[in-house]
């Protein structure tokens, strides 16, 4: 069990880090200052996605499915196994899956300013 609150917070914390600095607009006839200013705001708004609660959720839900495949082949050893292998593997789905909203939300308000979103 201390090794699923480890893991829990360690994605709770990956999940602080975002790929929003990705974006890529096309800046022909763009005022830079105030694009920043909507982007601040922009990613604002995806700041409301629950990325760390889609982590957790996604933990608890692969380490019960882990942990009931690793009783069914190996018993109760397995079933220790494979809820951790399920827990980190479901975490981690669940934080992957968060970012990506994060990063369609700015996309998103970034379309609706009137920018052009490239990629």
């Amino acid at each position: 069990m201390k090794y699923l609150i480890a893991i829990l917070f360690l994605l709770l914390s990956i999940a602080g880090c975002t790929t929003t600095d990705e974006i890529i607009i096309d800046r022909k006839g763009v005022n830079m200052a105030r694009y920043e200013q909507d982007l601040a705001e922009c990613r604002g708004y995806a700041s409301e996605v629950k990325t760390g609660e889609k982590g957790a959720r996604g933990a608890v839900s692969g380490a019960v499915v882990g942990g009931a495949v690793g009783a069914v082949l190996d018993g109760a050893e397995g079933a220790g196994r494979g809820a951790g292998v399920g827990a980190v593997t479901g975490g981690a789905k669940g934080v992957s899956q968060g970012e990506r909203e994060e990063v369609q939300v700015v996309k998103r308000c970034l379309r609706g300013r009137g920018y052009r979103v490239l990629n």
